[in-house]
């Protein structure tokens, strides 16, 4: 009981082998080839017992005792070490101790409820999606989730980077730790893990959540890709609800894929010349040219060309998006 699986399914392996020689060899007759004793002794030690082949002679009868005795024991003792070793890998899976080898997944370090609508709104806009979630918390928040993985561990580590397989990531979202009661020390550990992830795989998109815009600065030293303040956004769409109404109602909708039309990137076209070529061009699709990045006010410079570096995103409802992108 103590052999290893490999040593035990070498075992099993030159058992059968050997049994099925040996009985070919007792009654040559009675099975024909090689192959047809080996698919006897399989049957045999399987009790399934089909009664296309059964010995004949008392050697023969005696060898099928030994198999009852012996096989059946074996072949029970690999369906023991096959159940094991599935109820291994779940409970290594739940307490997040197993790596992740796919690719393009996104990554969504310190487990919150906003962690769980990101994993929601993910699997809406892709529901293919691969996610990884980094915890310390040591027991998996989504187990029920065949697509959503666990890695336990500090995320500043970076062991527990790489074993969410950060190098081969789509991108990595770090949410502030709720957890600790102190914003400053949240943004510190959120800073810690930017700089861990930056360092590791400077090529992945970073999202991180801040709680003081005051400790911004900090992490543009890090080249964090983008930021997010964690009340800023529920501050201002509170205040259009109050002052412009049905305003946060746009603005909700464009926020989740849920609902309606969403934002989307598109590719250029090299028929495009200028924005204003761009936007009829898109309009006529159906969708509305928003913006170049972050400058919202290319409706004003519709006269001027589309620069090569241009990123180009639009207004549409999911059809229409992949109609465009093609």
């Amino acid at each position: 009981m103590r052999l290893n699986k490999k040593k035990i399914g070498l075992i099993i392996l030159i058992f059968i082998m050997v049994s099925a020689t040996i009985a070919f060899l007792l009654e040559p007759d009675t099975f024909g080839n090689w192959f047809n004793a080996f698919y006897w002794v399989m049957t045999t030690m399987a009790t399934v017992g089909y009664g296309d082949f059964f010995a004949k002679t008392a050697l023969g009868k005696g060898f099928t005792m030994f198999l009852y005795i012996f096989g059946i024991g074996l072949l029970s003792l690999v369906i023991g070490k096959v159940i094991d070793s599935i109820s291994e890998v779940q409970r290594r899976r739940g307490a997040g101790t197993l790596s992740f080898r796919c690719k393009d997944h996104v990554i969504l370090i310190n487990w919150s409820k906003k962690a769980q609508s990101a994993v929601d709104e993910i699997l809406v806009f892709s529901p293919e999606s691969q996610i990884v979630i980094i915890d310390d918390s040591g027991r998996h928040p989504l187990e029920h989730m065949e697509q959503v993985h666990f890695v336990s561990g500090d995320a500043s580590n970076d062991e527990v980077l790489l074993k969410a397989n950060l190098n081969d990531a789509r991108a990595a979202i770090v949410f502030g730790d709720t957890r600790i009661e102190e914003t400053s020390l949240i943004d510190g550990k959120s800073l810690l893990i930017a700089s861990s992830i930056e360092r590791i795989a400077p090529h992945i998109h970073t999202t991180v959540e801040i709680m003081l815009e005051n400790n911004i600065r900090n992490f543009h030293h890090v080249h964090v890709n983008e930021f997010v303040l964690s009340h800023d956004a529920i501050s201002r769409l509170a205040v259009r609800a109050a002052l412009q109404e049905g305003n946060s109602e746009v603005l909700s909708q464009l926020l989740s894929r849920q609902h309606g039309d969403d934002i989307y990137e598109i590719p250029t076209n090299a028929a495009w010349k200028t924005y204003g070529e761009a936007f009829q061009g898109l309009l006529a699709q159906g969708a509305t040219l928003l913006s170049d990045r972050s400058d919202l006010g290319i409706n004003r410079k519709l006269q001027e060309r589309i620069p090569p570096e241009a990123r180009l995103y639009i207004v549409a409802d999911e059809e229409t998006y992949r109609r465009i992108k093609g």
